[in-house]
């Protein structure tokens, strides 16, 4: 069990820092034409919804034991994993 607490510590911190960077890229947008404000306003949206999607995952895991939390986890991670994609890609488009 302590295990399962401190993957969901370090995965709930994680969170936290992903949304203050994409907080962080949404006032890079100041910068931007329109046209490229548009653009990146539906990556903003979409790495939000990454970002709700792996929290509700991990109000999932909370609820989760034995079996079903090592599959809610293996499906966390791919979530991670896509979320942190995203971040890294939309961070390269933002400089």
């Amino acid at each position: 069990m302590e295990q399962h607490h401190a993957y969901k510590e370090r995965m709930g911190a994680q969170l936290k820092e992903w949304s203050a960077q994409i907080n962080l890229l949404e006032t890079r947008m100041d910068h931007f034409t329109a046209e490229m404000k548009i653009m990146r306003a539906e990556e903003i949206q979409a790495l939000r919804a990454k970002q709700h999607a792996a929290a509700d995952k991990m109000k999932e895991l909370g609820k989760a034991s034995g079996e079903a939390w090592d599959q809610v986890r293996i499906t966390a991670d791919k979530m991670w994993d896509d979320l942190k994609a995203g971040m890294t890609d939309a961070q390269s488009k933002f400089k």
